[in-house]
């Protein structure tokens, strides 16, 4: 990268001069300044690779450049050039963000290969930026496949909380409907995207092990601790951690994750040390939470830490419109895979889908469609390659209407009992949403249209994630 621009900032003329010429015989585009408003300056109109910064200036300390710097353009490395001796400073710069630091007298040979080095960081960051960018197009891609109002409410809320990187979000909905999905896309959009990403699935690790999992332990904490290690907790700092069924977690687990949340401290197993971390717990749940407070099965001081950001993610039967969009997504991805010539979808065979449950949600279909393009060859799906993995093969069986109509006209209760508070939250939101369509939106006419006070509204919508959906910008 020996066309690199380099901009240098030192107050002594004689400096600038010696390290420019020494530059432009190297190779490198430069550029000089002697104050550091004239550095801001030129950084924000030439765009410069890399800048060689003097702290002693005579506007402003070079630590308040590299400052703005930082935040303004992340990846403009920066080389500080310090008096020997001023190593304070120069540790606190590296704080700051920059690449590294040189003494003066400078030395040119040194000189080059630091410059060299921030280079080749800066290029490596670029293309690091760049391949995360592309992961997360893809996760936006395939999560808000489809229009529905729903899920342009969840990904609304996904982007105003990803602009926070500390809030704390529990992600609720049935399995298969993608929580796992929004967990990643909330830390992929985030300032902590560059950070590790990390889960637990809590009901998949014995409820004996779940605490050594996330927290650690020391060596000889149990019979089987033969080593130190770390925890999830650790690992995961200065990014997210994502807890997927945290239901499942005993309450003893429970109270070192709620001083996680309140301190950001934790000690490892078997340990006495105070461990401080930086990390965003995202986590998800198909269980009712609040039921479980109420059982004393979950602490209900945790259960409020965790969500200080509630976000719903429906069932697909709840979103009809993407049905179609989420299976032509997934038919042209395994065809593409498979190298098998799909186009499309018979009539019947998008009858068939779009009056299907899905109790599986998005996974369900998501496998169907790359079952289906696997096992079989033709130019378009039909009707009778879906096989479906219930008897049930309409749409109303499932809804929210049908079926209180049919436990009401049925003699008895079903064996399983009636699944009272899903059943109302499904109807309550779909009453809402229908009345906020057909009032434009305006919450006091919604209001009158439900017969509901607007600080009920209010809390209704609050508590089920409704927000009216914005206009997508055009990509």
């Amino acid at each position: 990268m020996t066309n690199a621009h380099i901009l240098i900032v030192d107050d002594q003329e004689s400096i600038r001069h010696f390290i420019e010429k020494a530059m432009i015989d190297q190779g490198y585009q430069v550029s000089t300044a002697g104050e550091g408003g004239k550095a801001l300056e030129l950084i924000e109109s030439e765009e410069p690779d890399l800048v060689l910064l003097d702290l002693r200036l005579p506007d402003t300390h070079g630590l308040e450049i590299l400052r703005r710097v930082k935040e303004d353009t992340p990846d403009l490395q920066v080389i500080i050039m310090t008096a020997f001796g001023d190593v304070e400073s120069a540790v606190r710069a590296m704080k700051l963000g920059a690449h590294d630091y040189i003494n003066k007298p400078i030395n040119l040979d040194q000189l080059f290969i630091t410059i060299s080095k921030a280079l080749e960081s800066r290029k490596l960051w670029r293309e690091l930026k760049h391949l995360r960018q592309k992961h997360t197009d893809r996760l936006s891609k395939d999560f808000v496949k489809g229009n529905s109002p729903l899920m342009q409410n969840v990904y609304e809320t996904i982007e105003q909380v990803a602009q926070s990187d500390t809030t704390s979000v529990l992600i609720q909905g049935e399995s298969g409907t993608g929580k796992e999905h929004v967990a990643n896309l909330i830390h992929e959009l985030s300032s902590r995207a560059d950070k590790p990403f990390l889960e637990i699935n809590c009901a998949a690790i014995p409820k004996e092990l779940l605490e050594s999992e996330l927290f650690g332990h020391e060596k000889g904490a149990f019979t089987d601790a033969r080593n130190q290690k770390q925890g999830l907790l650790e690992m995961a700092n200065g990014g997210t951690l994502f807890l997927d069924e945290v239901g499942e977690m005993s309450l003893q687990v429970q109270v070192k994750l709620l001083r996680v949340l309140e301190r950001m401290t934790f000690k490892r197993v078997g340990g006495t040390k105070d461990i401080n971390v930086s990390v965003r717990i995202i986590s998800a749940t198909n269980q009712d939470l609040q039921r479980l407070c109420e059982e004393k099965m979950f602490r209900e001081d945790l259960y409020y830490r965790l969500k200080v950001v509630p976000l719903r993610v429906p069932a697909l039967r709840e979103r009809p419109g993407d049905i179609m969009p989420l299976a032509k997504h997934f038919l042209y991805q395994f065809s593409k895979q498979f190298t098998k010539p799909f186009q499309g979808f018979s009539n019947e065979a998008e009858q068939v889908l779009m009056t299907y449950p899905w109790p599986g949600n998005i996974r369900e279909l998501k496998n169907l469609m790359e079952r289906t393009v696997l096992l079989e060859s033709s130019d378009r799906i039909e009707a009778e390659m879906l096989k479906l993995g219930s008897g049930r093969t309409t749409r109303e069986v499932d809804s929210p209407v049908a079926m209180l109509e049919k436990l009401l006209e049925e003699p008895g209760v079903p064996s399983e009992g009636i699944p009272f508070e899903p059943l109302m939250a499904e109807i309550e939101q779909s009453l809402i949403l229908k009345a906020s369509e057909a009032s434009s939106w305006n919450q006091s006419r919604t209001a009158e249209i439900l017969n509901l006070k607007r600080d009920k509204l209010r809390y209704r919508m609050k508590l089920y994630s409704i927000t009216k959906p914005k206009r997508r910008r055009a990509a």
